[in-house]
């Protein structure tokens, strides 16, 4: 919602582009064939169509708006996100917009109890967090896209209105301003959104709870010199019985979450007059004295809904369309941007015929499994911030009153940011035993970890598109045996990167993977560990390839 008087795209800091409506060929009679349609332009179904072009598959993205999202939605993305982003070939806008951060503040009756620091040091190119407004994440994302004309269609003022599923593909009816058209296609992945067109027209319906509370979330505009952290107001001045959330963004824009206290109308808070009147009173809280201009506001409420199944047939799920998690440890577009990368890299394998569509099958079990682990933390965190029960309140109120004095209990008041998930039951991870033989590094399953190599030089800017190896070596050189696997493994279906690591140069790299001469970790095309040894045996390296990519050893 905006302020009286104003469009829907009347924004204090954004200009709303209009993207035009442009014939496709099948509304001329072609009878194209498209191996991925995308449903949803927005930073999930973007990602995805990224994720394949720079792996030289073709996708068509549809999108029923003429423009970009409205309003304020996601604003958080994680150093992993970044990551990606980095491999996707668009960090550099990003890194130039956003505000990173790495602390934050709890306060209780208006004291600070508790101040979160996420883990940071110089070993990482990226922040823990940074934030950015969704209209600038989508905007450089379709920017990118235009770097693909013959690998990304992007279609715009374009709904889809029918689905039909085959077992070789799928047939899509699409609306458009100048007609109706249909669109094949051998695989769909819905990137629709909670409110999944896709998603009904399969039958299938999110199961999970509603949980307790709502929340009003409000942008305004102001000059304030506070730093960008993420703060937290529990039994304020300004809101007694409920929570208060605010946040940094760029332009000068404040995020403002604050709950509704118990009895309180959903329909009465939203009234203009009443979010400021009480945006105001938490102004005043904070210390602002200066002028502020209202630009938008909605009504939250958290869940945490999920589909049984990822996959169904030839439609895979990602993003939103297959689950909806709490606000509460910024996991939202996070784990969406994951979702687009895990099935673009398994889907590009299969269409390349680099990989069984065996391979496709772990897409659920990795990308649910990390749903579901969303569900413990943020669920931990939701009835933290929002109590279901009395008892929960009350636990609550015992464990902020104790922070006033006493450290022991400050960690309760921890929002549990949002982590990358460890795929360590995944099919595609292998030879736990030697994985065991560690005492320290990422675990199989894990994500790689950055670390500085040099001035503006990190180890994960040197993965290559496809699989990779981290080889640890004591004076920089490779045995024959290992160079001809090396060989072997880059001949061998999509590109192996390898990457060799001395010890004289890279002592500190060697510590932070607990490696000794001679191990050797085998890295996904999505930054996941698939296997580590601690002295590396090329029999295994090689199943454990083939294993990564859905096959039999």
């Amino acid at each position: 919602m905006r302020p009286k008087g104003k469009g829907l795209y009347d924004s204090l800091y954004f200009d709303y582009p209009t993207f035009p409506f442009r014939r496709p060929p099948e509304l001329d009679g072609q009878k194209l064939g498209h191996p991925v349609a995308i449903v949803g332009a927005g930073p999930v179904g973007l990602t995805a169509a990224l994720e394949l072009a720079r792996r030289g598959i073709r996708s068509v993205v549809l999108d029923d708006k003429d423009t970009l999202n409205d309003g304020s939605r996601a604003i958080c993305i994680s150093r992993n996100s970044f990551e990606t982003l980095q491999q996707l070939g668009v960090v550099a806008p990003f890194l130039d917009k956003s505000l990173g951060w790495t602390h934050g503040q709890c306060f209780y009756r208006d004291k600070m109890i508790y101040r979160l620091e996420m883990p940071h040091s110089e070993d990482e190119r990226f922040k823990p967090m940074y934030n950015i407004q969704q209209q600038y994440i989508e905007q450089f994302l379709v920017d990118k896209a235009a770097d693909y004309p013959g690998l990304i269609d992007l279609r715009w003022q374009s709904r889809v209105t029918a689905l039909e599923r085959k077992e070789t593909g799928v047939r899509l009816t699409v609306e458009t301003p100048e007609g109706d058209y249909e669109l094949a296609a051998d695989w769909l992945l819905a990137a629709d959104g909670a409110r999944s067109t896709i998603r009904k027209m399969c039958g299938l319906s999110l199961q999970g709870k509603n949980l307790e509370g709502n929340y009003v979330i409000a942008d305004v505009q102001m000059n304030h010199d506070f730093p960008t952290e993420r703060r937290s107001f529990f039994r304020s001045s300004a809101n007694p019985d409920a929570t208060i959330l605010i946040h940094k963004q760029p332009d000068n824009i404040w995020r403002i979450d604050y709950q509704l206290q118990e009895g309180e109308s959903a329909e009465e808070a939203v009234r203009e007059e009443n979010i400021r009147t009480r945006v105001q009173a938490i102004l005043d809280m904070v210390g602002h004295t200066g002028d502020w201009q209202l630009e938008w506001w909605s009504i939250y409420t958290a869940n945490t809904l999920c589909l049984d199944d990822y996959r169904h047939g030839r439609v895979m799920f990602i993003g939103d369309s297959g689950h909806i998690v709490p606000i509460f440890g910024v996991r939202g577009l996070n784990n969406g941007f994951a979702d687009a990368v895990n099935a673009a890299w398994k889907l590009a394998y299969v269409l390349k015929g680099a990989a069984p569509e065996a391979l496709l099958d772990s897409y659920t079990p990795e990308r649910r499994g990390a749903t579901l682990d969303v569900f413990a933390n943020a669920g931990k965190s939701a009835r933290f911030m929002t109590p279901p029960t009395p008892g929960y309140a009350l636990m609550r109120e015992a464990v902020l009153s104790l922070a006033v004095n006493n450290d022991f209990t400050k960690r309760f008041a921890d929002p549990r940011q949002v982590q990358p998930y460890t795929y360590a039951e995944s099919p595609l991870t292998s030879f736990p035993e030697r994985d065991a033989a560690f005492d320290a590094g990422p675990s199989a399953g894990a994500p790689a970890v950055n670390q500085r190599l040099g001035a503006d030089d990190y180890l994960l800017d040197h993965l290559g598109r496809g699989f990779s190896g981290f080889y640890f070596s004591e004076d920089g050189n490779v045995p024959g045996d290992i160079e001809k696997l090396f060989g072997e493994l880059q001949a061998d279906g999509d590109a192996f990167t390898p990457v060799v690591l001395g010890r004289a140069d890279h002592a500190g790299i060697f510590a932070a993977y607990g490696a000794g001469t001679g191990s050797f970790y085998l890295i996904r095309p999505d930054r996941h560990i698939a296997a580590r040894w601690k002295k590396i045996v090329p029999g295994e390296v090689r199943d454990a390839v083939h294993i990564a990519l859905g096959e039999s050893k």
